[in-house]
């Protein structure tokens, strides 16, 4: 369809007639058809994704409020609501919305929703992962990077997203771990999966330290363990300016490893 999301396949959806995007720009398509610019304006798509990330339980109407308005509050803000809930029920069909003065939104069972389908494919990637099965791990933690890549309704600001932009986030640097650990076990072609995950989860997350990890190994697997005793120091640097801090045991052992093997190296030339 002309306009859907780039990632409208993943996860198996071509199966589902009904999807919720709220990755990245909030995107609702119903029997193939885009409905969330039929919404009654920005409160009425904050409204079905707040329902919608709510699902599993009744909302009160003030809390709703709450969540759309904060502070600034309408003069009279059951109206608006209502008003809101009203257009809401008219475009979202076969989805239903349950209740006045509590609300719960009823989705149809065949609902593919993009941030259910991130969680539950970084779950099979890290189960894979831990049990040795890299090949397994590679597709569904990639499904997972491109899906939380993407942020959570981007395209919003409310008080109630920036918990849930936080778990997107963390999904995603989980995801750039697995992923990463996943290229860098297969080896050959995707050593470089591996160096691109490391770069994003330290430009993302920079006191993250498995990032550092992750390129430290993937550079000396490439043979380019200078570099990686230098991506080491550009660590330990930053953790005794900004926080007072030494890098932790299980990055000072790789550093260790490493440089062994490079003392080992010159010894070799020296030898020769």
């Amino acid at each position: 369809m002309i306009g859907e999301p780039v990632w409208a396949n993943l996860g198996g959806t071509l199966a589902q007639p009904h999807r919720i995007y709220l990755c990245g720009r909030l995107v609702v398509s119903l029997h193939g058809h885009r409905v969330e610019d039929a919404m009654p304006g920005r409160q009425g798509r904050l409204t079905f994704a707040y329902l919608v990330v709510n699902r599993g339980k009744a909302v009160e109407r003030d809390e709703l409020i709450e969540s759309l308005w904060g502070d600034a509050t309408p003069s009279d803000p059951e109206s608006a609501l209502s008003a809101i809930l009203s257009k809401l029920r008219r475009v979202i069909s076969p989805a239903r919305l349950e209740g006045r003065s509590t609300l719960r939104l009823e989705l149809p069972d065949e609902t593919w929703i993009d941030l259910d389908a991130a969680s539950e494919a970084l779950h099979r990637a890290e189960a894979a992962a831990a049990q040795g099965r890299f090949l397994d791990a590679w597709t569904p933690a990639r499904t997972t990077l491109h899906i939380a890549g993407r942020g959570f309704l981007t395209d919003h600001d409310a008080h109630w997203i920036d918990p849930h932009r936080a778990r997107v986030t963390e999904l995603y640097l989980r995801s750039l771990e697995c992923y990463g650990r996943a290229c860098f076990e297969i080896g050959g072609a995707e050593l470089a999966g591996a160096e691109r995950s490391a770069r994003s989860l330290i430009r993302t997350a920079p006191y993250r330290e498995s990032g550092y990890r992750m390129l430290m190994e993937a550079m000396t697997a490439a043979g380019n363990a200078a570099e990686a005793l230098r991506v080491y120091d550009d660590l330990r640097v930053l953790l005794r300016e900004e926080l007072g801090v030494t890098p932790g045991e299980s990055t000072q052992s790789l550093h260790r490893v490493i440089l062994a093997t490079c003392d080992e190296d010159l010894e070799d030339l020296e030898r020769d």
